[in-house]
């Protein structure tokens, strides 16, 4: 029972008071009685309490047979471990299986009635038993419940809790690596992200940048679950859209109740699907101007109206409202600038208050593109494009016919090692078209016609086949 007392210091969390557990055996409920979650707390206390042994008890004497006998409380120094006795009843009872055996185990006069048969004191060593006894099972888990550092149970949880550990140091590291990135406005994939790949791209690149220069997210990493998938790309997104939108809490709650402007543009993702911009301009509480981007709006339809709704639901869903719009900035097209059914106009129609301002970003566009114009020889090279893209994109048949094209001369040069092969790398793409608002995408059409240009030649081969051919 040393040991006991020895570890009773641990439990010093128990929430119930030792002294107001009853301490005679022969009145004391049944464990089952207790809360299943107040068992152990129960158990536990009664053992740093110790078996009941008034040693100073007169103990009466028991009619046995033709003599009279009586409890000798020298058996507390041969069995005081377990032995306790009840005033109550003048019987002994064992405090380990009280605590810890089974009651479908069937009943145990040391357990349920108590024993009182002073005569015959060989009573006691049976119980004990043998090694693998009831009694000697009971204690054993005595022991390892008042020693849980040493329990297999406590082993897992603290296994789990460094899994644990692990996990969240690994989010951290992905979650400060994404939020670098977006706070540079840097691309995450790369176009190899294999294991072997020189570059994987900057989030991959700065992860293990970080497990290199840190031991213990290099540790967490080296331990982490083969089906840990926080590098996935689903992953990023979902923290980048968890990211987006505390950032858009953010700049809503800084715009508070003031007035603001909006500027709207329209853009193309990589799918071709046609996308509103929108952007608010304000003054904040501290009198700074401020500009943030509000999101992104897929739109099917471009024409006035469409855009107008669109307009109207993305600010619905942070409470703002058209009637708090003072400014609105958009490029030259008609849909956006239309003196009669333009969404300026359909603005101002609800709004007088929200004055229209000419894009100066897209002025400027639409200067540069005028010049270049002016140039013979670009302008007679952006022509040329324009045609192809349209000779090139007439038809559905003439784009597959470039994509099989593509296709099949990827494969060659992949099978050829001309080019090598890894995730990101050789997606399909498209001619794109020049923008007369955009200057940026003059160079972008130059670098795709270059891309596909035996596949782009091969299709003009076909449309000259059947010129020809009538």
């Amino acid at each position: 029972m040393n040991s006991i007392h020895q570890s009773s210091a641990i439990y010093n969390w128990l929430q119930f008071e030792v002294e107001s557990l009853i301490a005679d055996p022969g009145q004391r409920p049944k464990i089952s009685s207790y809360h299943p979650n107040d068992r152990d707390k129960v158990r536990c206390a009664y053992l740093q309490k110790g078996p009941c042994q008034p040693r100073n008890h007169d103990f009466p004497q028991t009619a046995c047979g033709s003599s009279f006998r009586r409890f000798n409380p020298n058996w507390f120094d041969d069995y005081g471990n377990w032995l306790e006795y009840s005033i109550s009843k003048d019987a002994v009872f064992c405090l380990c299986c009280y605590l810890m055996k089974p009651e479908t185990e069937g009943g145990d006069a040391f357990v349920t009635n108590g024993f009182s048969n002073w005569k015959k004191r060989e009573r006691l060593q049976t119980h004990v038993g043998i090694h693998d006894s009831a009694h000697n099972q009971a204690w054993r888990k005595c022991e390892a419940l008042m020693k849980p550092k040493q329990h297999i149970s406590v082993a897992i949880e603290k296994q789990s809790e460094q899994a644990k550990k692990n996990y969240q140091i690994h989010l951290t590291a992905t979650i400060d690596c994404i939020r670098f990135l977006l706070r540079q406005g840097l691309a995450f994939r790369g176009n190899d992200e294999t294991d072997d790949s020189v570059n994987q791209g900057n989030f991959l690149e700065l992860l293990n940048f970080l497990a290199q220069h840190n031991e213990e997210i290099g540790s967490a990493f080296k331990n982490a679950r083969g089906n840990l998938k926080l590098r996935a790309p689903s992953i990023q997104k979902d923290i980048v859209r968890a990211a987006a939108s505390e950032t858009t809490k953010v700049i809503v709650n800084d715009l508070g109740d003031e007035l603001f402007a909006v500027l709207v543009d329209e853009a193309r993702d990589i799918s071709i699907k046609e996308h509103m911009s929108v952007c608010l301009r304000y003054v904040n509480k501290e009198g700074q101007v401020r500009e943030h981007f509000l999101g992104l709006v897929h739109v099917s339809n471009t024409n006035a109206l469409s855009l107008k709704l669109a307009l109207e639901s993305l600010l619905e869903t942070y409470n703002l409202s058209l009637s708090r719009v003072r400014g609105q900035g958009y490029d030259g097209a008609s849909n956006m600038q239309g003196e009669f059914n333009g969404l300026k106009t359909l603005i101002l129609k609800e709004n007088s208050y929200a004055f229209y301002v000419h894009c100066f970003a897209h002025q400027l566009q639409l200067a540069l593109v005028t010049v270049a114009k002016k140039q013979v020889e670009i302008a007679l090279l952006f022509n040329l494009l324009t045609n192809l893209c349209n000779v090139v994109g007439a038809s559905c048949k003439r784009r597959d016919m470039l994509r099989d094209s593509q296709m099949t001369k990827t494969i060659e040069a992949l099978q050829s090692g001309e080019i090598a092969s890894g995730r990101g790398l050789n997606q399909e793409i498209a001619l794109k078209r020049a923008g007369d608002t955009r200057w940026g995408s003059h160079y972008g059409t130059i670098l795709r016609l270059i891309s596909l240009f035996p596949s782009v030649v091969n299709v003009l081969e076909y449309c000259k086949t059947q010129l020809i051919n009538g």
